[in-house]
């Protein structure tokens, strides 16, 4: 009796071990999981453009005549961004020591004569740099202040 209880526990125990191994993976798709999106396949969204894509006709106007009258195009400006624009653009862009882009860069405008028009900020023609007041009108408690705070009659 004794040997069909150890066997009887010998089989037990190696259907207990040997069980796992014989077991298979079942999956279950949950509807919010991860593996369920990515599983379906989606529409590519269309990629997004950032940036400027091209420069506006006015400006190009300007480049072209600030191009004329530099020597480096000839003729009426266009208002078009075209192959002579960018060639002459390119030539002076090298003839500066500069790398040569299809667009221009802002070294480039500036050199032109094209740079940046600060004539409509908030200050422009209110602004004014005048000298600070002599150090006769500061209070001598505030110059003692400044004085300390700045090291200079230590």
């Amino acid at each position: 009796m004794a040997s069909f209880r150890t066997n009887l526990v010998f089989m037990l125990a190696a259907a207990l071990i040997a069980a796992p191994a014989f077991a298979t993976r079942t999956r279950h798709h949950l509807a919010g999981s991860a593996h369920a999106r990515s599983a379906h396949k989606s529409i590519p969204k269309p990629k997004r453009v950032h940036g400027q894509q091209a420069i506006e006709p006015t400006r190009v106007t300007e480049i072209q005549q600030a191009l004329i009258r530099e020597k480096y195009m000839s003729g009426e400006p266009s208002g078009s961004w075209d192959a002579n624009t960018e060639t002459a653009m390119r030539k002076f862009q090298a003839d500066q020591g500069w790398q040569t882009r299809l667009t221009p860069d802002s070294r480039a405008l500036k050199k032109l004569g094209l740079g940046p028009d600060y004539s409509t900020a908030i200050n422009a023609k209110t602004s004014t740099f005048a000298a600070p007041p002599p150090v006769s009108t500061i209070p001598t408690e505030q110059a003692a202040g400044f004085a300390q705070a700045s090291g200079v009659n230590r």
